[in-house]
């Protein structure tokens, strides 16, 4: 398997769904309509909404019940990243080489934007209720799997790692392990593990599998951010398009700066071989989302 071409393959695949709950650039809100477009369109690899099809793909799922969740997923994903662009948390001017959301429509039209999608996110989502006659599915999945997409995205989750990590940046590397592990938990794991537990619970996934789903998710949500901290040690300014040792320089708590580079480097090898070990005792092929989840942990940016 070409890991690659695979990944574009699904790409390709899934922007075309997003691209179906997009909204419309009309009506007296429209600037708003085209900054969100303009969001979703800045690129990536759409990870989250791949775990999610993924997932639901492992335990058997196949009906279009799933793709709502899918862009309201990477709707949430997008506006996370628009707000951390704002001049009050990061003040980026520049994602992915395009000029952020606030650069292009001004700060006030960012934060809207951020507003518009988490909330276009939430009407999406209840969409799924009629792609489906599966009174089973409508009754108790999809409320289930609703559940799961709000509390993983708010307070109990992604939202809740970013106010203690604006939090952390004034501690310094004073900042103690346990507030760091909650940090890496739920400012990048909460959306995985969202996201691959959405799919095995619309799919029919048992409790305890879900479980198990979870625990994968949250092992490669954590290397995946070691990981992060580490291309920042040793990685390629050139691959990754942005200046290496900010971290350091900036004195802001990693894993890295914590525990050091071969530390960090054994606990990502540990995390993803245990995710990989639990994900290949489910039956069904699960090959794809394997060298899926390698590729994510070892990228090189």
């Amino acid at each position: 398997m070409n890991i690659k071409d695979e990944i574009t393959k699904r790409t390709d695949e899934i922007n075309g769904i997003i691209e179906t709950f997009l909204p419309k650039e009309e009506g007296y809100q429209k600037t708003v309509l085209e900054a969100m477009n303009y969001s979703v369109h800045a690129g990536g690899k759409r990870i989250r909404p791949m775990l999610m099809l993924e997932t639901y793909r492992l335990f058997g799922g196949s009906e279009k019940v799933i793709e709502p969740f899918m862009a309201a997923m990477e709707m949430i994903h997008t506006y996370s990243l628009v707000h951390d662009d704002l001049p009050a948390m990061d003040n980026d001017m520049l994602r992915r080489g395009k000029p952020t959301t606030h650069a292009v429509y001004g700060e006030a039209m960012g934060i809207l934007c951020g507003d518009a999608l988490l909330n276009y996110a939430y009407e999406t989502a209840t969409l799924a209720f009629d792609k489906t006659n599966d009174v089973d599915v409508l009754a108790h999945k999809i409320p289930k799997a609703m559940k799961v997409l709000t509390t993983k995205a708010g307070i109990y989750g992604m939202v809740g790692g970013q106010t203690a990590d604006v939090e952390a940046e004034k501690m310094g590397l004073s900042l103690d392990e346990d507030k760091l592990r909650f940090i890496i938990d739920e400012k990048t794991g909460a959306l995985i593990e969202s996201s691959m537990m959405i799919g095995g619970i619309l799919a029919g996934a048992s409790e305890e599998d879900i479980l198990r789903i979870e625990k994968i998710a949250n092992n490669v949500g954590v290397a995946f951010q070691i990981q992060d901290d580490i291309l920042d040690v040793i990685g390629d300014e050139a691959i990754l398009g942005k200046p290496i040792g900010s971290d350091e320089r900036n004195e802001k708590p990693t894993y890295v700066v914590l525990h050091g580079l071969d530390a960090s480097k054994e606990k990502v090898k540990s995390l993803t071989e245990e995710a990989v070990d639990i994900l290949k005792g489910f039956e069904g092929d699960t090959s794809f989302l394997e060298e899926f989840l390698m590729y994510l942990v070892y990228r090189e940016k």
